[in-house]
């Protein structure tokens, strides 16, 4: 299935570092936008997306505009190091496509890079607040639900998403520097391999109680734009079938939250 991946680049279930909240860690800036084996599926995928529903896989605030300028100026500069090229007024992306330059920011990023990219802007009240997204593969949370919202709002209805944790992830959004960006991984269970999973806050993701369905995880990393001072919140989805894991691993997994 071309969404899928040969592998996990990390179990973050077994790995003690990402196992405790919030399980941040430093990120290479060079390693912050990925180019996998999934890519062409996955892209074929966003563009479907982003053509048949671009009203709820992208949104954008009036004050976001600066934010979302220096987002592509940042993205952009990156991709010949990913295997893109300029082809005239386009990028001429990894796996043949043309996306031109001529489209809206969101919209264009959307069909260049794996990653979703929402942008926390400093808010009147303290909280880091969802400016603007272009988020092709919701994982059980709905762009138009969260938009506007501070960390805390984001984060409803999150059981261990208490005052003391929203504490220290606001004090990290806070420290994030240009220089040294920073990543976590979490993990889900799907029964289904659809990237695109919206869900609002009353409703309920049902578990894999079959053990026959999907693991996914997310490599999410923080990036501080240095001239706005947005963050950078992007979203790298893994998406493996249970079977490609080893009886240990299964294991593990099934046991994460005893």
């Amino acid at each position: 299935m071309a969404v899928l991946h040969d592998a996990l680049p990390v179990k973050p279930w077994m790995d003690p570092r990402l196992k405790r909240l919030p399980g941040i860690l430093p990120m290479d800036p060079d390693d912050w936008l990925r180019v996998d084996e999934a890519y062409a599926g996955q892209m074929t995928e966003r563009e479907r997306l982003l053509g048949a529903i671009p009203d709820k896989v992208r949104g954008a605030m009036p004050v976001s505009a600066p934010a979302l300028a220096e987002l592509a100026e940042t993205v952009q500069a990156r991709l010949p190091g990913l295997g893109f090229r300029r082809d005239g007024a386009a990028w001429r992306c990894p796996d043949g496509r043309l996306v031109a330059d001529d489209l809206p920011v969101l919209d264009r990023l959307g069909r260049l890079v794996q990653e979703d990219l929402c942008v926390m802007e400093a808010g009147a009240d303290g909280h880091h607040v969802l400016t603007a997204a272009v988020l092709c593969f919701p994982a059980s949370w709905t762009l138009s639900e969260k938009l506007g919202r501070g960390l805390p709002g984001i984060h409803r209805p999150v059981a261990v998403y208490d005052t003391g944790l929203a504490s220290r992830v606001q004090r990290l959004f806070d420290a994030i520097r240009p220089e040294q960006p920073l990543w976590r991984m979490n993990m889900l269970d799907y029964v289904d391999s659809a990237l695109y999973q919206p869900r609002r806050e009353d409703e309920v993701r049902p578990p894999d109680t079959r053990r026959r369905g999907y693991i996914r995880c997310e490599r999410q990393g923080l990036m501080r734009l240095p001239t706005t001072r947005a963050v950078v919140f992007s979203i790298h989805t893994y998406l493996v079938t249970r079977e490609s894991l080893t009886a240990e691993e299964e294991a593990a997994f099934d046991a994460r939250h005893d």
